[in-house]
Protein backbone atom coordinates (compact mmCIF):
# COMPACT_ATOMS: atom_id res chain seq x y z
CA UNK A 1 0.00 0.00 0.00
CA UNK A 2 0.93 3.36 -0.51
CA UNK A 3 2.93 5.21 2.12
CA UNK A 4 0.98 6.89 4.52
CA UNK A 5 0.07 10.64 3.88
CA UNK A 6 1.92 13.50 5.71
CA UNK A 7 -0.66 14.48 8.42
CA UNK A 8 -0.41 16.72 11.18
CA UNK A 9 -1.07 15.13 14.84
CA UNK A 10 -4.56 15.18 15.64
CA UNK A 11 -6.12 18.20 17.64
CA UNK A 12 -5.95 17.83 21.58
CA UNK A 13 -9.82 18.27 21.30
CA UNK A 14 -10.39 15.43 18.61
CA UNK A 15 -13.18 12.94 19.81
CA UNK A 16 -12.22 10.46 21.87
CA UNK A 17 -13.56 6.80 23.51
CA UNK A 18 -15.63 7.60 26.91
CA UNK A 19 -13.05 5.04 28.16
CA UNK A 20 -10.11 6.34 26.97
CA UNK A 21 -6.80 5.36 29.08
CA UNK A 22 -5.44 8.02 30.61
CA UNK A 23 -1.55 7.93 29.49
CA UNK A 24 -0.16 10.73 31.98
CA UNK A 25 -0.92 8.12 34.64
CA UNK A 26 0.30 5.07 32.85
CA UNK A 27 4.17 4.13 33.84
CA UNK A 28 4.57 1.15 32.37
CA UNK A 29 3.48 -1.06 29.69
CA UNK A 30 3.61 -4.23 28.08
CA UNK A 31 2.95 -4.99 24.12
CA UNK A 32 3.00 -8.42 23.01
CA UNK A 33 3.25 -10.08 19.85
CA UNK A 34 3.74 -13.92 19.76
CA UNK A 35 3.70 -14.41 16.03
CA UNK A 36 6.21 -14.48 13.25
CA UNK A 37 9.17 -12.42 12.69
CA UNK A 38 6.97 -10.48 9.70
CA UNK A 39 4.27 -10.03 12.31
CA UNK A 40 6.25 -9.16 14.89
CA UNK A 41 8.06 -6.52 13.06
CA UNK A 42 5.14 -4.60 11.91
CA UNK A 43 4.12 -3.63 15.68
CA UNK A 44 7.14 -1.23 15.58
CA UNK A 45 4.49 1.82 14.60
CA UNK A 46 3.37 0.93 18.02
CA UNK A 47 5.98 1.48 19.95
CA UNK A 48 6.70 4.77 18.46
CA UNK A 49 3.23 6.14 18.93
CA UNK A 50 3.13 4.86 22.72
CA UNK A 51 6.56 7.21 23.28
CA UNK A 52 5.39 10.13 21.70
CA UNK A 53 1.91 10.22 23.42
CA UNK A 54 3.53 8.63 26.90
CA UNK A 55 6.84 9.69 27.13
CA UNK A 56 7.48 9.10 30.87
CA UNK A 57 6.51 5.31 30.49
CA UNK A 58 8.67 2.26 30.04
CA UNK A 59 7.45 0.14 27.14
CA UNK A 60 8.44 -3.47 26.82
CA UNK A 61 7.47 -6.18 24.54
CA UNK A 62 7.12 -9.83 24.79
CA UNK A 63 7.62 -11.64 21.85
CA UNK A 64 9.03 -15.48 21.12
CA UNK A 65 12.55 -15.67 21.39
CA UNK A 66 13.91 -16.14 17.66
CA UNK A 67 11.82 -12.63 16.71
CA UNK A 68 13.37 -10.65 19.20
CA UNK A 69 16.12 -8.75 16.50
CA UNK A 70 12.94 -7.80 15.06
CA UNK A 71 12.38 -4.90 17.86
CA UNK A 72 16.60 -5.09 19.25
CA UNK A 73 17.91 -1.92 19.85
CA UNK A 74 13.79 -0.10 19.20
CA UNK A 75 14.61 3.31 21.16
CA UNK A 76 11.03 3.20 22.38
CA UNK A 77 11.53 -0.48 24.28
CA UNK A 78 12.98 -0.48 27.83
CA UNK A 79 12.79 -4.49 27.45
CA UNK A 80 12.66 -7.43 25.01
CA UNK A 81 11.31 -9.84 27.23
CA UNK A 82 10.69 -13.52 25.50
CA UNK A 83 9.37 -17.08 25.36
CA UNK A 84 11.51 -19.73 23.69
CA UNK A 85 9.25 -22.32 22.13
CA UNK A 86 12.10 -24.47 22.93
CA UNK A 87 10.97 -24.71 26.13
CA UNK A 88 8.42 -27.09 25.25
CA UNK A 89 10.87 -29.85 24.16
CA UNK A 90 13.07 -29.52 27.26
CA UNK A 91 11.41 -31.47 29.38
CA UNK A 92 8.42 -30.47 31.92
CA UNK A 93 10.85 -28.91 34.96
CA UNK A 94 12.68 -26.84 32.44
CA UNK A 95 10.05 -25.47 30.97
CA UNK A 96 7.75 -25.42 33.84
CA UNK A 97 11.02 -23.05 35.50
CA UNK A 98 11.34 -20.89 32.14
CA UNK A 99 7.85 -20.14 32.63
CA UNK A 100 7.80 -19.48 36.29
CA UNK A 101 10.58 -17.58 36.23
CA UNK A 102 9.18 -15.29 33.00
CA UNK A 103 5.74 -14.55 35.24
CA UNK A 104 7.94 -13.37 38.10
CA UNK A 105 9.67 -11.17 35.59
CA UNK A 106 6.70 -9.44 34.43
CA UNK A 107 4.75 -8.73 37.79
CA UNK A 108 7.28 -7.43 38.96
CA UNK A 109 7.25 -4.65 36.10
CA UNK A 110 3.63 -4.04 37.69
CA UNK A 111 2.22 -2.88 34.14
CA UNK A 112 -0.66 -0.49 33.97
CA UNK A 113 -1.52 -1.11 30.41
CA UNK A 114 -1.55 -4.29 28.59
CA UNK A 115 -1.75 -4.33 24.40
CA UNK A 116 -2.17 -8.56 23.89
CA UNK A 117 -1.46 -7.70 19.50
CA UNK A 118 -1.71 -11.49 19.11
CA UNK A 119 -4.85 -14.01 18.39
CA UNK A 120 -3.14 -15.85 21.05
CA UNK A 121 -4.73 -17.58 24.05
CA UNK A 122 -1.70 -17.06 26.15
CA UNK A 123 -2.89 -13.57 26.51
CA UNK A 124 -6.01 -14.44 29.36
CA UNK A 125 -2.96 -15.89 31.54
CA UNK A 126 -0.86 -12.81 30.74
CA UNK A 127 -3.42 -10.25 31.87
CA UNK A 128 -4.32 -12.64 34.77
CA UNK A 129 -0.99 -12.80 36.13
CA UNK A 130 0.39 -9.14 34.75
CA UNK A 131 -3.05 -7.94 36.27
CA UNK A 132 -2.61 -4.45 34.43
CA UNK A 133 -5.47 -1.64 35.31
CA UNK A 134 -6.27 -1.32 31.57
CA UNK A 135 -5.60 -4.71 29.34
CA UNK A 136 -6.64 -4.14 25.51
CA UNK A 137 -6.99 -6.96 22.80
CA UNK A 138 -9.02 -7.75 19.60
CA UNK A 139 -12.61 -8.37 20.40
CA UNK A 140 -13.18 -11.57 21.06
CA UNK A 141 -15.15 -14.50 18.65
CA UNK A 142 -18.59 -15.14 19.48
CA UNK A 143 -17.85 -18.74 21.65
CA UNK A 144 -19.65 -17.88 24.94
CA UNK A 145 -17.11 -19.47 27.51
CA UNK A 146 -14.01 -17.98 25.48
CA UNK A 147 -15.79 -14.89 25.50
CA UNK A 148 -16.76 -14.41 29.36
CA UNK A 149 -12.64 -15.46 30.03
CA UNK A 150 -11.51 -12.46 27.55
CA UNK A 151 -13.85 -10.20 29.02
CA UNK A 152 -13.56 -10.64 32.33
CA UNK A 153 -9.59 -10.11 32.29
CA UNK A 154 -9.61 -7.36 29.46
CA UNK A 155 -10.94 -3.82 29.47
CA UNK A 156 -11.18 -2.66 26.08
CA UNK A 157 -11.28 -4.31 23.01
CA UNK A 158 -10.30 -3.27 20.04
CA UNK A 159 -11.95 -4.36 16.38
CA UNK A 160 -11.09 -5.35 12.76
CA UNK A 161 -13.24 -4.87 9.63
CA UNK A 162 -15.43 -7.48 8.97
CA UNK A 163 -15.87 -7.73 5.41
CA UNK A 164 -12.94 -5.56 4.24
CA UNK A 165 -8.92 -5.91 4.59
CA UNK A 166 -7.23 -3.56 6.47
CA UNK A 167 -3.02 -3.38 6.89
CA UNK A 168 -1.66 -5.57 9.64
CA UNK A 169 0.04 -2.22 10.49
CA UNK A 170 -2.97 -0.75 11.04
CA UNK A 171 -5.21 -3.28 13.21
CA UNK A 172 -1.88 -2.91 15.10
CA UNK A 173 -2.66 0.71 15.83
CA UNK A 174 -6.07 0.02 16.34
CA UNK A 175 -5.68 -1.31 19.35
CA UNK A 176 -4.15 2.53 20.55
CA UNK A 177 -6.84 4.15 18.70
CA UNK A 178 -9.56 2.04 21.01
CA UNK A 179 -8.01 3.73 24.24
CA UNK A 180 -7.46 7.62 22.13
CA UNK A 181 -4.34 7.27 20.47
CA UNK A 182 -4.51 8.55 17.11
CA UNK A 183 -1.54 7.76 15.38
CA UNK A 184 0.46 10.13 13.07
CA UNK A 185 1.51 9.05 9.74
CA UNK A 186 5.06 9.42 11.34
CA UNK A 187 4.33 7.31 13.78
CA UNK A 188 3.39 4.82 11.49
CA UNK A 189 6.94 4.20 9.80
CA UNK A 190 8.43 0.60 10.45
CA UNK A 191 11.84 0.50 12.42
CA UNK A 192 14.36 -1.71 12.53
CA UNK A 193 17.72 -0.97 13.99
CA UNK A 194 20.41 -4.09 13.24
CA UNK A 195 22.85 -2.65 15.47
CA UNK A 196 26.67 -1.26 15.36
CA UNK A 197 27.99 -5.30 15.07
CA UNK A 198 25.28 -5.65 12.26
CA UNK A 199 25.83 -2.61 10.18
CA UNK A 200 30.05 -3.37 10.39
CA UNK A 201 29.27 -6.93 9.03
CA UNK A 202 27.18 -5.76 6.19
CA UNK A 203 29.87 -2.88 5.24
CA UNK A 204 32.62 -6.04 5.19
CA UNK A 205 30.17 -8.02 3.09
CA UNK A 206 29.90 -5.09 0.56
CA UNK A 207 33.12 -4.73 0.57
CA UNK A 208 34.33 -7.83 -0.01
CA UNK A 209 32.55 -8.88 -2.57
CA UNK A 210 32.80 -5.23 -4.77
CA UNK A 211 29.58 -4.27 -4.39
CA UNK A 212 28.73 -0.49 -4.04
CA UNK A 213 25.83 0.81 -1.56
CA UNK A 214 22.80 1.44 -3.88
CA UNK A 215 23.77 0.11 -6.54
CA UNK A 216 22.87 -3.62 -6.17
CA UNK A 217 19.58 -5.83 -6.12
CA UNK A 218 18.62 -7.76 -2.93
CA UNK A 219 16.52 -10.80 -3.77
CA UNK A 220 14.99 -13.23 -1.20
CA UNK A 221 13.31 -15.32 -3.07
CA UNK A 222 12.56 -18.01 -0.10
CA UNK A 223 10.10 -18.35 2.63
CA UNK A 224 9.19 -20.16 5.29
CA UNK A 225 6.35 -21.09 3.95
CA UNK A 226 6.95 -22.45 -0.41
CA UNK A 227 3.45 -22.17 -1.52
CA UNK A 228 4.34 -18.31 -1.11
CA UNK A 229 7.34 -18.78 -3.73
CA UNK A 230 8.34 -19.07 -6.88
CA UNK A 231 9.58 -22.30 -8.65
CA UNK A 232 13.61 -22.53 -9.09
CA UNK A 233 12.92 -22.23 -12.66
CA UNK A 234 11.31 -18.85 -12.86
CA UNK A 235 13.98 -17.08 -10.15
CA UNK A 236 16.86 -18.01 -12.04
CA UNK A 237 15.29 -16.90 -14.91
CA UNK A 238 14.76 -13.37 -13.21
CA UNK A 239 18.13 -13.24 -12.07
CA UNK A 240 19.38 -13.63 -15.71
CA UNK A 241 17.13 -11.27 -16.85
CA UNK A 242 18.22 -8.80 -14.19
CA UNK A 243 21.98 -9.61 -15.18
CA UNK A 244 21.60 -8.88 -18.26
CA UNK A 245 20.01 -5.21 -17.60
CA UNK A 246 23.14 -5.09 -15.91
CA UNK A 247 22.10 -5.26 -12.26
CA UNK A 248 24.52 -7.11 -9.60
CA UNK A 249 22.34 -9.28 -7.40
CA UNK A 250 22.40 -10.19 -3.76
CA UNK A 251 20.66 -13.50 -3.34
CA UNK A 252 20.16 -14.09 0.71
CA UNK A 253 18.35 -16.95 2.29
CA UNK A 254 17.11 -18.65 5.16
CA UNK A 255 19.53 -21.57 7.09
CA UNK A 256 15.97 -24.08 6.96
CA UNK A 257 17.13 -26.72 4.59
CA UNK A 258 14.13 -26.76 2.07
CA UNK A 259 15.00 -22.78 1.73
CA UNK A 260 18.55 -23.59 0.94
CA UNK A 261 17.81 -26.54 -1.58
CA UNK A 262 15.04 -24.05 -3.00
CA UNK A 263 17.81 -21.23 -3.74
CA UNK A 264 20.67 -23.30 -4.26
CA UNK A 265 18.58 -24.97 -7.24
CA UNK A 266 17.54 -21.14 -8.44
CA UNK A 267 21.40 -20.42 -8.50
CA UNK A 268 22.49 -23.55 -9.91
CA UNK A 269 20.08 -23.06 -13.28
CA UNK A 270 20.88 -19.81 -14.28
CA UNK A 271 23.51 -19.22 -17.57
CA UNK A 272 27.00 -18.81 -16.92
CA UNK A 273 27.06 -15.48 -17.81
CA UNK A 274 24.84 -14.63 -14.78
CA UNK A 275 26.91 -16.34 -12.56
CA UNK A 276 29.71 -13.71 -11.78
CA UNK A 277 26.82 -10.74 -11.38
CA UNK A 278 25.41 -13.38 -8.10
CA UNK A 279 26.63 -13.46 -4.82
CA UNK A 280 24.74 -15.88 -2.70
CA UNK A 281 24.46 -15.24 1.14
CA UNK A 282 22.15 -17.79 2.04
CA UNK A 283 22.13 -18.83 5.53
CA UNK A 284 24.94 -16.91 6.13
CA UNK A 285 23.33 -14.16 7.70
CA UNK A 286 21.60 -13.12 11.20
CA UNK A 287 18.71 -11.24 11.20
CA UNK A 288 20.56 -7.99 11.94
CA UNK A 289 22.94 -8.28 9.60
CA UNK A 290 20.09 -9.31 7.05
CA UNK A 291 18.78 -6.07 7.59
CA UNK A 292 21.79 -3.93 7.59
CA UNK A 293 22.99 -5.49 3.92
CA UNK A 294 18.76 -4.81 2.92
CA UNK A 295 19.70 -1.19 3.92
CA UNK A 296 22.51 -1.08 1.67
CA UNK A 297 20.45 -2.12 -1.34
CA UNK A 298 19.48 0.09 -4.08
CA UNK A 299 15.97 -2.14 -4.64
CA UNK A 300 14.59 -5.53 -3.12
CA UNK A 301 12.72 -8.42 -4.71
CA UNK A 302 11.33 -10.90 -3.26
CA UNK A 303 7.73 -13.13 -1.66
CA UNK A 304 5.74 -12.21 0.78
CA UNK A 305 8.23 -12.80 3.99
CA UNK A 306 9.81 -11.02 6.81
CA UNK A 307 12.54 -9.68 4.41
CA UNK A 308 10.14 -7.85 2.55
CA UNK A 309 8.92 -6.28 5.98
CA UNK A 310 12.78 -5.78 7.10
CA UNK A 311 13.66 -3.73 3.43
CA UNK A 312 10.03 -1.70 3.59
CA UNK A 313 11.50 -0.34 7.12
CA UNK A 314 15.12 0.25 5.84
CA UNK A 315 12.92 2.56 3.08
CA UNK A 316 14.28 0.06 0.29
CA UNK A 317 11.72 0.05 -2.84
CA UNK A 318 10.21 -3.33 -3.52
CA UNK A 319 8.82 -5.50 -5.41
CA UNK A 320 6.69 -8.29 -4.16
CA UNK A 321 4.75 -11.03 -5.56
CA UNK A 322 1.61 -12.28 -4.03
CA UNK A 323 -0.33 -15.28 -4.68
CA UNK A 324 -2.71 -16.79 -1.58
CA UNK A 325 -1.59 -13.96 0.83
CA UNK A 326 -3.40 -10.97 0.73
CA UNK A 327 -1.28 -7.44 -0.27
CA UNK A 328 -3.77 -5.43 1.13
CA UNK A 329 -3.14 -6.99 4.55
CA UNK A 330 0.83 -7.64 3.88
CA UNK A 331 1.74 -5.48 1.15
CA UNK A 332 5.13 -3.83 1.78
CA UNK A 333 4.21 -0.65 4.03
CA UNK A 334 4.83 2.65 3.97
CA UNK A 335 7.49 2.67 1.26
CA UNK A 336 7.64 2.82 -2.91
CA UNK A 337 6.69 -0.39 -3.89
CA UNK A 338 4.78 -2.50 -6.78
CA UNK A 339 2.69 -6.11 -6.43
CA UNK A 340 2.80 -8.65 -9.04
CA UNK A 341 0.61 -11.12 -8.55
CA UNK A 342 -2.24 -12.85 -10.63
CA UNK A 343 -5.33 -11.27 -12.21
CA UNK A 344 -6.30 -14.81 -13.90
CA UNK A 345 -7.04 -16.07 -10.73
CA UNK A 346 -10.29 -15.06 -8.94
CA UNK A 347 -9.44 -17.67 -6.23
CA UNK A 348 -7.13 -15.34 -4.97
CA UNK A 349 -6.04 -14.38 -2.05
CA UNK A 350 -7.10 -17.90 -0.45
CA UNK A 351 -5.35 -18.17 2.37
CA UNK A 352 -4.61 -21.71 1.54
CA UNK A 353 -1.37 -23.80 1.68
CA UNK A 354 -1.36 -23.99 -2.06
CA UNK A 355 -3.91 -25.14 -4.49
CA UNK A 356 -6.20 -28.00 -2.76
CA UNK A 357 -3.42 -28.14 0.15
CA UNK A 358 -1.24 -29.04 -2.22
CA UNK A 359 1.54 -26.81 -1.65
CA UNK A 360 1.75 -25.49 -4.88
CA UNK A 361 0.11 -22.15 -5.70
CA UNK A 362 -0.57 -21.83 -9.45
CA UNK A 363 -1.23 -18.07 -9.06
CA UNK A 364 2.21 -17.71 -8.47
CA UNK A 365 3.61 -20.41 -10.87
CA UNK A 366 1.86 -19.17 -13.37
CA UNK A 367 3.28 -15.60 -12.82
CA UNK A 368 5.41 -14.41 -16.33
CA UNK A 369 8.93 -12.93 -15.40
CA UNK A 370 8.58 -10.25 -17.36
CA UNK A 371 6.06 -8.94 -15.09
CA UNK A 372 8.65 -8.58 -12.46
CA UNK A 373 11.26 -7.36 -14.21
CA UNK A 374 9.03 -4.54 -15.82
CA UNK A 375 7.87 -4.01 -12.09
CA UNK A 376 11.18 -3.37 -11.09
CA UNK A 377 12.46 -1.42 -13.90
CA UNK A 378 9.09 0.98 -13.45
CA UNK A 379 9.85 0.84 -9.45
CA UNK A 380 13.59 1.92 -10.16
CA UNK A 381 12.37 4.64 -12.95
CA UNK A 382 10.25 5.99 -10.15
CA UNK A 383 6.70 4.46 -10.73
CA UNK A 384 3.91 4.84 -8.28
CA UNK A 385 3.08 1.89 -5.54
CA UNK A 386 0.68 -0.10 -7.91
CA UNK A 387 0.34 -3.43 -8.48
CA UNK A 388 2.83 -4.25 -11.35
Amino acid sequence: MPAPPSVAAPASDAPTPADAVPLAAVRRVLVTKLRHHGDVLLTSPVFSTLARVAPGAEIDALVYAETAPMLANHPAIAAVHTIDRRWRDAGLATKLGAERALVRTLRARRYDLLLHLTEHPRGINLARVCAPRYAVTREPDTDAARTWMWRRYYTHFYREPRNTPRHAVEKNLDALRRIGVQPTAADKRLSIHPGPAAEARADALVAEHGLTPGAFIHAHPGSRWLFKCWTPAQTAALFDALAARGHRIVVTGAPDPREITMVAASVAAVAPATRAAIVDLTAQLSLAELAALAGRARAFVGVDSAPMHIAAAQGVPTVALFGPSGELEWGPFGVAHRIVASTAHPCRPCGQDGCGGGKVSECLTTLPVARVTDALQALLAGGSARPG
